[in-house]
């Protein structure tokens, strides 16, 4: 391989062998480097394959003024999250991840310690992206005697949110809320509590997480079945009732109305987690 560009001591980009840019990480391997010269692929600790090039120059913009370990610690939690918990995730990872766990460390030694104020929702809801947060604390502490608290769990969590839905942080931040407000309207339209050991709490857990998902990748199921939903309507009139609720809560949080195919759905899932508790 040939270097195009030195980025810093121990950070260079090149070309693979099907001609894709890459971005190579080792220590000492930019040191006295000059573009087109051979790669010594001895030093090569770490190879980034991003496929956009706006989130390529981001990302050598990124690790041009950071410590090797911060950048090496980022790309090992997110193969990490793909090969053990099979995350499909936005390239943007990359860039996100490695920004904030190089601020985190460096806001950290500064004797600052943000608070944060979705952990609990987070680790209720968004478990596997915990298991994450989790999963890189104590991958810092191994390799940099650096103790994170738990918040920063969470905050790393929303970073992977963020990738897997193709959102924004900013929106990623309100998932969470959103879980649990829906989940309280409908205990509280209903008059009950839910079981959330049982498999059809989980299961509506899970619709709503990929209902919002789906909200903000304005890709909303269109209106296809209006006569199952007019059996729903008629049948389960409180489920019904419930989830037209939910779909007025969405619609004044996001500003996207949902569909009746949407509105039926949620009123199946309610039904589904309702008639379970009946039967204890």
């Amino acid at each position: 391989m040939v270097i195009d560009k030195v980025i810093n001591n121990n950070i260079v980009s090149a070309h693979d062998d099907e001609g894709r840019e890459i971005v190579i990480m080792g220590r000492g391997l930019g040191f006295g480097a000059k573009p087109g010269q051979r790669l010594d692929e001895k030093k090569v600790e770490k190879v980034f394959r991003i496929q956009s090039s706006t989130l390529a120059e981001q990302f050598k913009d990124l690790l041009a003024g950071m410590p090797l370990e911060h950048a090496a610690l980022s790309g090992d939690i997110i193969a990490y999250a793909r090969e053990q918990l099979n995350l499909e995730l936005n390239q943007s990872i990359y860039v996100t991840l490695t920004d904030h766990i190089d601020f985190a460390i460096t806001r950290f030694r500064q004797g600052i310690r943000p608070h944060n104020a979705l952990l609990w929702e987070i680790r209720r809801f968004y478990s596997r992206e915990y298991q994450i947060g989790q999963y890189a604390l104590q991958m810092i502490r191994e390799r940099l005697q650096v103790e994170l608290p738990e918040d920063e769990a969470g905050f790393i969590a929303l970073h992977f949110i963020n990738a897997e839905y193709g959102t924004n942080i900013r929106d990623a931040a309100r998932f969470p809320n959103l879980v649990g407000d829906i989940l309280d309207i409908a205990q509280g339209e209903l008059g009950i509590r839910f079981d959330e050991n049982s498999l059809h709490y989980e299961r509506f857990v899970t619709h709503i997480k990929f209902l919002i998902q789906r909200i903000y990748r304005s890709e909303l199921l269109e209106d296809q079945d209006q006569e199952l939903g007019e059996m729903m309507r008629r049948k389960y009139p409180r489920e019904y009732q419930c989830s037209r609720r939910i779909a007025a809560y969405i619609g004044q949080e996001t500003g996207h109305e949902l569909s009746g195919d949407e509105i039926m759905y949620l009123a199946i899932h309610i039904r589904r987690v309702t008639a379970a508790g009946d039967d204890e």
